[in-house]
């Protein structure tokens, strides 16, 4: 939790420690789930984390992906309100947890900690509007385009500087696109056969990101 670290005093760093938890969680294991009481604010330590909302027919939406070191969980707790989503872990990860009603004694305490806060749901308010803006109006090769840049941005390349550090199923990838499975697989195959990408299994490569970035950008 380094970045909360660096604005608080000795006394509210002891706090932290004194009630901070560490969960481990297996891949799709879920985090918490949407309508429960929000109790804690999460801090990805290690792996990948997805929120998503069961929408029409048991389709999922894929709202957000949490990456090392991220913050999640808290947003429902300041709305006074029950989860809207559900947090599940999307490989082997490692997240800390830390009770929300001592955030909110930092909080009375440390004008600082509540900046912070403001800071990231500001943050992820405008992330928010701008994917509602794409999700709704680029058509199929955009919103697939811009799911892998999306997975560039949070996640990265492996060593060989091509092959995206995260394993997603195709139906995962169509859930961040918004669009079926049947679509970001022929969009998928479309991509490779215009060499931008390379399919190997559930990897992908990209070899071609300058066009990647294109497509997303203009849908």
């Amino acid at each position: 939790m380094s970045e909360i670290w660096t604005i608080l005093n000795g006394d509210e760093k002891r706090k932290i420690t004194d009630n901070f938890t560490l969960h481990h969680f297996k891949k799709n294991q879920i985090i918490y789930a949407e309508r429960e009481n929000p109790e804690f604010l999460w801090c990805l330590l290690k792996g990948k984390a997805k929120l998503y909302k069961d929408g029409v027919g048991g389709r999922q939406q894929i709202l957000r992906l949490i990456s090392p070191v991220q913050y999640f969980g808290y947003r429902a707790y300041f709305a006074n309100e029950p989860y809207v989503h559900t947090a599940a872990a999307m490989e082997s990860s490692t997240a800390g947890a830390f009770p929300m009603s001592v955030v909110r004694e930092l909080i009375d305490n440390n004008r600082d900690v509540a900046w912070f806060f403001i800071h990231e749901l500001s943050r992820n308010l405008g992330s928010a509007d701008t994917r509602t803006v794409n999700l709704t109006q680029k058509h199929i090769r955009g919103r697939l385009a811009e799911a892998l840049v999306v997975l560039i941005e949070h996640y990265g390349f492996e060593d060989d500087g091509i092959t995206l550090r995260v394993y997603m199923a195709r139906e995962d990838l169509a859930n961040l696109s918004n669009m079926t499975t049947s679509n970001a697989i022929r969009t998928l195959t479309a991509f490779v056969n215009e060499k931008i990408i390379v399919v190997d299994g559930r990897q992908i490569k990209i070899i071609n990101e300058p066009m990647l970035q294109k497509i997303s950008k203009f849908g």
